[in-house]
C-alpha cells in the first residue's frame, strides 16, 4: 500500500517583535484566528500578497483574512521551508 503525502508544511517562525506581540494576546478567539491563519500561511506559504518595497532584503508578504479578523507581515526562506512572521494583528 502506498501512502500519499502533500506537501510539506513550512516551518513558523517569528520576529522578535512578532513574538512580543504574540505574548500579548490572551484572548482564546484571537489565538484561535491566529493559529489558523498560521497553517493556512505555513501550508501555502505563497498565498499572502507581495508588499511592494525594497528588493534589497526578504520579500515581505501579507496575508489577511476578514472572517477571522487577522493580518500577517511575514517572508518566506528561499527555500520555502521556513515562514517569518513579522508583524500580528488580530
Amino acid at each position: 500500500m502506498s501512502s500519499q503525502h502533500g506537501r510539506r508544511r513550512a516551518r513558523i517562525a517569528f520576529s522578535d517583535s512578532a513574538a512580543k506581540q504574540l505574548e500579548n494576546i490572551t484572548s482564546e478567539a484571537e489565538l484561535h484566528a491566529l493559529d489558523r491563519a498560521l497553517v493556512v500561511v505555513s501550508v501555502d506559504p505563497d498565498i499572502g500578497e507581495p508588499i511592494p518595497g525594497s528588493t534589497a532584503g526578504p520579500q515581505l508578504r501579507e496575508y489577511a483574512d476578514e472572517l477571522e479578523r487577522i493580518r500577517l507581515l511575514y517572508w518566506i526562506t528561499a527555500l520555502k521551508t521556513v515562514v517569518v512572521v513579522a508583524y500580528i494583528e488580530v
